[in-house]
């Protein structure tokens, strides 16, 4: 059963309250009460989803008391009662945070349809605030799972930034879980209620980079069928999280670096430039400081953007917490999955304390969901479950040939690295067909860094390749 919603009615007028009740009682639950004062005593134990309230009444007039309803309250909808419909009085209720007004006589329907529009609003604006609330818990740093010395280190970082604006560079490897601190620093940040945009800089052409973070003009080029607002606009008063940062090509990262100098924007297309305050959360998985050796990365937007440097380990450096970890995505994948409780045998949680997980704990995440998936509803997964890919020279310890040659001296670590990947990336592009993008996949990176990679370590595609 649906509660009704509670209107509260506010006016110094026995008639025009009496009135607006007898309209609203069979819809709404009405509160009639005949001063500002009243309305901020009853408010100040009570909850309401609207309020009508009287502009010109003895004491606190409507336009104070909605003022600090406001300062207590800003979910709660507020339509303000005129008698004389002047532009000044309107306006200066919009910026004070009214939902709409309407002018005495009423009109009967008209004053039901606001009424069912100003509630509406009031409960959806409610549930958001519940949604956020709920999320922020959810990003909150106990949350994160990580006991081991170098995620507590990580922590500390992050608890002392995330109530600051300065912008925060995070790196690490793929799949360490980058995007998930970028939340937490927003979600325990004062812009909490603000918007997060997340935006990766390698999933969109750079001909078309430009317009998603600035926006465009209508007209501005041949596509541009109408205006367009880029994420930093979307992301005003909130943070954007610039993922794979080091994806973005020299003429954007210029413009990027006078975003963070200057705090404005300027569309494509458009004349002037515009002031925005958005807090930039950036990550890279890449090497910085060789990209700025190497020409491919600016040194000045690298300073800007490193203000605070936070360096996620790999997962094999934090082994200390892979039992933790595999028991909370054992449990949340279960639920996600709509299964009961599953368990895994000691051999196979063993083997999977032994892996090296090169792809960190995404892949430990997909592993987990896929054991659950393939169980076939067993009540303890056995180790005949696990992935081929995560069997035997997939661990840690080992002898292997690489290994051997670097410890004995004949090989240096960079050769013995460059080999291992020269063969991997091989390996996957034998398996895509050459083609690049699938074996970008495969590999859990984006088709540039492959092809920078396969060019560094002069890697030929054959002319079959797309």
């Amino acid at each position: 059963m649906t509660t009704k919603p509670v209107v509260l009615i506010v006016d110094d007028e026995a008639g025009v309250r009496e009135s607006v009740r007898m309209v609203l009682k069979d819809a709404c639950e009405p509160i009639a009460v005949a001063s500002g004062e009243a309305a901020l005593e009853w408010l100040a134990t009570n909850r309401c989803d609207l309020v009508f309230l009287d502009v010109l009444m003895p004491g606190i007039d409507g336009l104070e008391t909605l003022e600090r309803i406001r300062a207590r309250d800003t979910r709660v909808a507020v339509v303000m009662l005129t008698a004389t419909k002047t532009l000044k009085t309107a306006v200066t209720a919009m910026k004070l945070g009214a939902f709409d007004y309407l002018t005495k006589p009423f009109d009967i329907e008209e004053l039901r349809l606001v009424a069912e529009r100003a509630t509406e609003h009031s409960r959806l604006k409610q549930e958001v605030e519940e949604l956020r609330e709920a999320v922020g818990k959810r990003y909150r740093f106990e949350n994160i799972i990580g006991e081991s010395p170098e995620m507590q280190s990580v922590f500390k970082t992050i608890s002392a930034v995330a109530a600051t604006r300065s912008t925060v560079l995070v790196t690490g490897e793929s799949g360490t879980g980058k995007e998930l601190i970028a939340r937490s620093i927003h979600y325990q940040s004062p812009r909490a209620t603000k918007p997060l945009i997340i935006l990766n800089c390698a999933a969109i052409p750079d001909n078309l980079l430009e317009s998603e973070l600035f926006g465009h003009e209508r007209g501005s080029f041949t596509d541009a069928v109408e205006k367009k607002i880029g994420r930093f606009e979307a992301a005003d008063g909130g943070t954007i999280f610039l993922d794979e940062i080091g994806e973005m090509s020299p003429g954007l990262q210029a413009k990027l670096l006078r975003v963070l100098e200057e705090g404005e924007i300027q569309r494509v297309g458009a004349p002037r430039s515009q002031h925005v305050d958005v807090r930039v959360v950036a990550a890279t998985n890449r090497n910085l400081i060789d990209a700025i050796s190497e020409g491919r990365f600016r040194k000045d937007l690298y300073y800007r953007l490193n203000v605070v440097s936070v360096e996620l380990p790999p997962l094999r450096a934090r082994r200390g917490d892979l039992p933790h970890l595999i028991r909370h995505l054992l449990v949340r994948k279960s639920q996600e999955l709509g299964m009961p409780p599953r368990e895994l045998a000691p051999a196979l949680v063993d083997r999977l304390l032994e892996h090296r997980w090169p792809g960190n704990v995404r892949e430990l995440e997909n592993v987990i969901e896929r054991l659950l998936v393939l169980s076939g509803g067993a009540p303890v997964i056995g180790l005949d479950q696990l992935p081929a890919d995560l069997g035997e020279g997939a661990v840690v310890e080992g002898g292997g040939d690489a290994r051997n040659a670097v410890l004995s001296g004949s090989k240096t670590l960079s050769d013995a690295v460059d080999e291992f990947e020269r063969d991997i990336i091989g390996e996957a592009l034998e398996q895509t067909y050459f083609n690049q993008t699938r074996a970008a996949d495969l590999l859990g990176t984006t088709r540039r860094i492959l092809k920078y990679r396969m060019d560094k370590l002069g890697i030929d595609c054959p002319d079959m390749a797309r």
